[in-house]
């Protein structure tokens, strides 16, 4: 039996709280899609750093609850470089003071909706903190739009090296390895809708289905097939 998924934007720009619900021995692999996450799990606040290959479920059942943030946008608000957290679960008391974590952690652990309560931290501590890179997050916006690579650094004004530089450290890897996540998701966007696999490729970028099928491979570790079959 497969579990519930729910997700709602929040008041935090371009952010999306979400929760899951699973049953005991069910797990839920979670594929790249170019964003970072405050994850309340078991307990604890932990951090989902930006993904370059499926990863494992966090846990197997119970609820689960998290705010996703935008591609670029974590990095000024947790105080650390996408490219530390790449591929990784952090445990948030790992980047913040431990007394300040604890805090959080019981009014978490409190409050009604844990969901909630994770946008009520990231907009307290969004207004306390430099807003995010505004050429990154224009980056994210112009690839998630389909456009190369050389389009955007022209279109933001930034050299190949300085766009691949800045991007480590807002997106955890380079504007290519973006490129594919945000193409891979539209993809997946558009089959899920009932898009033929065909037609869902060439829409979201890819060059045919075979070009989908492989990237699907290399990033979700899976196939579509797989993909829609799974709970």
């Amino acid at each position: 039996m497969g579990g519930s998924y729910e997700e709602r934007a929040s008041r935090l720009d371009g952010a999306k709280v979400w929760t899951l619900t699973l049953p005991e021995g069910a797990v839920h692999p979670v594929l790249p899609d170019g964003c970072m996450d405050l994850i309340w799990i078991g307990g604890r606040l932990l951090v989902a750093g930006p993904d370059t290959r499926t990863e494992p479920p966090t846990a197997t059942g119970g609820e689960v609850a998290g705010i996703r943030f935008a591609p670029g946008t974590a990095p000024a608000l947790l105080g650390v470089p996408a490219h530390e957290l790449r591929d990784r679960r952090v445990p948030l008391a790992g980047l913040w003071p431990g007394d300040r974590v604890r805090e959080l952690t019981e009014r978490v652990a409190e409050a009604a909706d844990p969901a909630t309560a994770l946008e009520d931290i990231a907009l307290s501590r969004a207004a306390g903190t430099a807003p995010p890179d505004p050429a990154m997050r224009a980056v994210a916006a112009r690839l998630d739009d389909g456009r190369t690579v050389a389009e955007t650094a022209r279109s933001v004004g930034l050299g190949a090296r300085q766009l691949h530089r800045r991007s480590l450290d807002a997106f955890g890897y380079g504007p290519k390895t973006l490129a594919r996540v945000l193409r891979l998701q539209r993809a997946l966007a558009l089959v899920r809708a009932g898009t033929p696999y065909a037609e869902a490729a060439v829409a979201a970028g890819c060059a045919d289905q075979a070009h989908l099928a492989r990237e699907m491979r290399d990033l979700a570790g899976i196939t579509l097939t797989a993909y829609l079959a799974a709970p």
